[in-house]
């Protein structure tokens, strides 16, 4: 009877062995399926990140065509044979953004201060950071009254700035005294800069809230213009836009300046493009940018890089 009993718990003792391993395996093969999903996850999102890159250089490619307009259709395409990959291509102009240099080189701070404040920083903070970009772009060591030139930075461990040159990345404005202020307050300030464009800002393509600020005028006025110049269909380069020149643009703007100063920040043909193209295959996306000087007419790159897609 005794026998019989501990036959009987050593069968049960073996059952649960038995269901703890058929356990254990089950808790593995479960695993496993997971990690080999997880890794044709992966390695079907780095085939369609190539795919995606590849797409994106073919409108680039295209683009760069001096025959192909801003509103053709066909910088917007769907490859037929997969139905979910293809490009989306804007043809933009670089003068839509502030040129820094030529800002800097112009020594005019009232820009500067004037974009600064639509961010919210005050007068003096944005007068300081003003003068700071000009010391690091003049080719002397004089400061300017809230500037910083060597004796500053050396203080903060840095012995090669100011670099006493023209900013060559947006980045590079990143080391300036009171750029970290900026940033706080603006994370997407270099939306409104570049160092690529021919000089003042495009009065034909710049979004009316840029123009408001280099014109000092209320951004009603500045949307007024932009309707104007984007025709009848209200649409940003198409084929009824309706460009004008500057002293038209601060005419219908009301803007009188006798100094000069104002119509000397704007332009009215910038010949450098900016051409954005983004591929897509599946559901990733890559972007790539390309500025191109005088796309029409002998182009020649000036910069290529990927942008990361917010």
């Amino acid at each position: 009877m005794r026998q019989s009993r501990l036959s009987g718990l050593q069968k049960g003792s073996t059952l649960v062995a038995v269901l703890w391993i058929m356990a254990v395996m089950s808790l593995a093969l479960v695993a496993t399926v997971k990690i080999t999903s997880y890794q044709s996850d992966v390695a079907g999102s780095q085939i369609n990140g190539i795919e995606a890159r590849q797409y994106a250089d073919m409108g680039l490619n295209l683009a760069c065509n001096p025959v192909v307009e801003e509103w053709d259709p066909i910088l917007n395409w769907i490859d037929p044979m997969t139905g979910n990959s293809g490009f989306n291509v804007k043809i933009l102009s670089e003068g839509a953004r502030f040129n820094i240099n030529f800002i800097l080189f112009s020594e005019d701070k009232a820009l500067i201060r004037l974009i600064l404040a639509e961010w919210g920083i005050d007068f003096d903070t944005s007068s300081e950071i003003a003068d700071a970009l000009i010391d690091w772009i003049d080719s002397d060591d004089d400061l300017q009254l809230n500037g910083a030139e060597f004796e500053y930075y050396e203080g903060q461990g840095y012995l090669d700035r100011p670099f006493n040159r023209p900013f060559y990345d947006l980045d590079e404005m990143r080391l300036v005294r009171g750029m970290d202020l900026v940033e706080a307050f603006n994370p997407n300030w270099r939306d409104w800069f570049t160092v690529w464009s021919s000089g003042g800002l495009d009065i034909n393509e710049a979004p009316a809230e840029f123009i408001a600020v280099a014109t000092d005028t209320n951004i009603e006025e500045a949307i007024a213009l932009v309707e104007i110049i984007d025709g009848p269909d209200g649409i940003r380069n198409t084929e009824d836009d309706q460009p004008i020149d500057v002293s038209s643009a601060l005419l219908q703007l009301g803007v009188v300046d006798p100094t000069g100063v104002i119509p000397a920040r704007l332009n009215a043909d910038d010949r450098v493009s900016r051409i954005e193209s983004i591929g897509f295959a599946g559901a990733i996306r890559r972007k790539l940018v390309l500025i191109v000087n005088n796309r029409q007419q002998n182009p020649s790159i000036l910069d290529r890089r990927e942008v990361t897609i917010q």
